[in-house]
């Protein structure tokens, strides 16, 4: 999975989170569907660092990002205590449809753990289609041109 050639150029937000060990299986490597968690821990810091969260688009617009597609390669695994590092970029973005992706890596050393993306598409609480709110579109056009603390 590579992103696509805008993708590339975005900017990555990361987060760091260090590996609890109720993410674990029983042989100590993390479940894998945490890594779709952890796709979302890093989607919400994106968003906070572009100036708006989750909560407040849901509250103060009525918009909801709705997972449509998921995809989450597995390339090494994750243990408990090792402190990880989400790094989310945008790709495609239009007034009704964003696509996050990721790369969770070892800190330690920089190793790939996994890479995927999610796609989202804004809709209203009633479940229809609508388009992003134009003061987040705003920001998340201009987390593209720039770089985020």
């Amino acid at each position: 999975m590579k992103p696509n050639t805008e993708t590339s150029n975005s900017r990555a937000v990361e987060t760091r989170i260090h590996v609890r060990y109720a993410e674990t299986d029983q042989m100590g490597v993390v479940y894998y569907a945490n890594y779709l968690v952890w796709f979302e821990v890093g989607r919400a810091a994106y968003c906070r660092q572009c100036g708006f969260n989750y909560s407040d688009m849901e509250k103060q617009y009525g918009a909801y990002l709705f997972v449509a597609e998921s995809y989450c390669r597995y390339k090494a695994p994750a243990h408990t205590e090792e402190e990880i590092i989400i790094r989310t970029r945008i790709g495609d973005l239009n007034r009704r449809v964003v696509k996050f992706y990721y790369e969770i890596v070892r800190a330690a050393d920089e190793r790939l753990l996994a890479e995927g993306y999610t796609t989202h598409v804004v809709s209203a609480n009633n479940g229809k289609p609508r388009s992003f709110p134009e003061e987040c579109l705003k920001l998340l056009v201009k987390s593209l041109k720039t770089e985020l603390d």
